[in-house]
């Protein structure tokens, strides 16, 4: 899940801060796109009808809607969250929502929030299509 509290910990290791890469380096976007991932995900929490907002960057396993599900069912309020599941190597997106945020966004809305990420991430914008399927969330749930 992107968040801004995640922290890279390395206990025990015998070298200069310089050589230790956290392994959120490692992922497909740089300091800068998790950045404004980040702020993406700051404001839909703050404006995005109460609800909460989170995202998964990585392999789902098949049935990768079911794997989503079950992301979405670990996350701390699953009635009021809802979760961007990016598979990019596996071309695959979902968003699941729990049954409060489903009256808040209807799957109509959140197919049109898919089809404008899907643009993006054609476009080669994964970040961008992230951002901008967090915020139509956003303003879909505090429309409603």
């Amino acid at each position: 899940m992107a968040s801004g509290n995640d922290v890279a910990i390395v206990e025990g290791v015998d070298r200069s801060p310089e050589e230790v890469k956290p392994a959120v380096l490692e992922g497909p976007f740089d300091v800068k796109e998790l950045l404004h991932i980040d702020e993406a995900l700051s404001v839909a929490e703050r404006d995005g009808g109460g609800l909460h907002y989170s995202v998964f960057v990585g392999p789902l396993h098949d049935p990768v809607r079911g794997a989503a599900e079950s992301l979405h069912e670990r996350l701390a309020d699953p009635d009021r969250s809802v979760l961007i599941a990016v598979s990019p190597e596996q071309r695959q997106l979902e968003i699941v929502t729990g049954s409060a945020a489903q009256e808040k966004i209807p799957d109509r809305s959140a197919a049109l929030v898919v089809f404008s990420m899907e643009a993006a991430f054609g476009a080669g914008q994964l970040a961008g299509g992230i951002i901008t399927g967090l915020r139509m969330l956003a303003e879909t749930a505090q429309s409603r």
